[in-house]
């Protein structure tokens, strides 16, 4: 049986210079904390803990000795967390994308146009999610957040308008919203959709669909947590039937391999590909 990993699979540029700079650190003292799990898969979280990373939550900034140095992760942070560290004398260590920056900086510059106007902001996204609360953040907690592309009701179409997206939800759902808003909207209205959409996170589908139908059974390997992980799975799905969400090789069932001559293992921008590698391992070894 032949095992191939998809070359384009793994993490993303925002999620490789979180684990860079965590590591550095690392190296440097053997300890560090960060602001949440730095990428959402529990075995690469495991993997820092060891090394010396402690996760922490917001109420524990409260608690840190001055001094204390605390990992911004990629998905960034709202401005209340840079004000609370520097009141508690913290060093923080901003990993935060630089693509997840620029979006920061767009919505703050809308919502200040819009603040002026009357106007709203609505952000495309997954209620609670990390990099959600930090975009929410910049315009101090006041969008609408819409997690689906038919949630209109709590948008007051006769006020000006500004969409924008996190970086890692469907464009295919994003352009969806974007014409349902302008299909609700008076004449002349004041509406303007932002393109924030990661082209790694957009690119990534047609890249995994070629890959998902080309074997025979594939494995998309990321965390449960993971959101960019859930889309792409069920992505996977559509093409190639055969596919199997598993966290890692300790998950693998013989009877999905049954008649298989060729097996794909792909996973999310938050799957590292040292935990792919290993469910390959796992498969030749079995094979």
């Amino acid at each position: 049986m032949e095992v191939r990993i998809d070359e384009h699979a793994g993490y993303c540029f925002g999620v490789v210079k979180a684990i860079g700079a965590a590591e550095e650190q690392l190296a440097q003292s053997g300890s560090l904390y960060c602001l949440g799990d730095i990428v959402h898969n529990s075995a690469e979280v495991e993997r820092l803990k060891h090394k010396g990373m402690r996760v922490i939550d917001h109420s524990d900034l409260l608690r840190l000795p001055q001094g204390s140095r605390v990992l911004i992760r990629a998905h960034g942070e709202p401005p209340a967390t840079y004000h609370m560290a520097r009141e508690r004398g913290i060093e923080l260590i901003d990993a935060t994308c630089p693509i997840v920056l620029a979006l920061q900086e767009r919505i703050r510059l809308g919502y200040n146009e819009m603040q002026a106007v009357g106007g709203q902001i609505i952000l495309f996204g997954k209620p609670g999610h990390a990099e959600v609360i930090g975009l929410n953040g910049q315009c101090d907690s006041s969008a609408i957040i819409v997690s689906h592309p038919d949630e209109l009701d709590h948008i007051d179409f006769s006020r000006p308008i500004r969409l924008y997206s996190q970086t890692t939800k469907s464009r295919d759902e994003y352009r969806r919203l974007t014409a349902n808003i302008e299909a609700r909207l008076p004449q002349g209205a004041d509406f303007v959709a932002f393109d924030t959409v990661c082209n790694r996170v957009a690119n990534r589908a047609k890249e995994l669909e070629t890959f998902a139908c080309s074997v025979d059974v594939l494995l998309f390997v990321a965390g449960a947590n993971s959101s960019n992980g859930r889309y792409l799975y069920e992505y996977c799905c559509h093409v190639q039937p055969r596919t199997h969400l598993i966290a890692t090789a300790d998950e693998l069932q013989p009877a999905w391999f049954d008649g298989a001559s060729r097996v794909g293992i792909s996973g999310a921008t938050s799957t590292p590909r040292w935990l792919m590698e290993e469910v390959a391992e796992k498969l030749r070894v079995k094979s």
